[in-house]
């Protein structure tokens, strides 16, 4: 399915610019638009709107065995495909504004986003104990 083929080369220079170019001031200029996400968002809106009653019932009244089923479709994985790629883009968007806001080095964070871009939770989660490490090292 082209879409979910698309997804994620929409989002790769931006997340090759917050890891192989953080210091690049283009990267900077070009993440700080809050829309850099919708690439990835646009394969998202092309595979949910044809089947919006049905993905929408299903979001409005989860269960297991409903969200399985659709999941299994080509048009069901490509959206949460897109979806995740998307987000956690906005995601290491976040991490990167924010881990300069508090001084983080890029040498610490490049990498924290590479994990990120496969396992993005652990990722997060990475950076929020480094995020936590250097605030308390501010303050003491």
């Amino acid at each position: 399915m082209i879409l979910f083929d698309l997804a994620f080369p929409l989002a790769a220079p931006f997340w090759a610019l917050l890891i192989f170019a953080p210091d690049w001031r283009w990267t900077a200029r070009i993440m700080a638009s809050p829309w850099v996400p919708l690439l990835p968002l646009a394969c998202y809106f092309a595979l949910v709107l044809p089947h919006f009653g049905e993905w929408g019932r299903a979001m409005l009244s989860p269960d297991l065995g409903v969200l399985q089923a659709l999941l299994a479709t080509p048009w069901g994985a490509g959206l949460v495909w897109a979806h995740l790629i998307a987000f956690d883009l906005f995601i290491a968007r976040w991490m990167y504004f924010e881990g300069r806001a508090v001084g983080l080095s890029p040498w610490l964070v490049s990498p924290v986003l590479a994990v990120a871009i496969f396992l993005s939770p652990f990722g997060l989660v990475v950076f929020l104990l480094a995020r936590s490490v250097r605030l308390r090292s501010r303050h003491d």
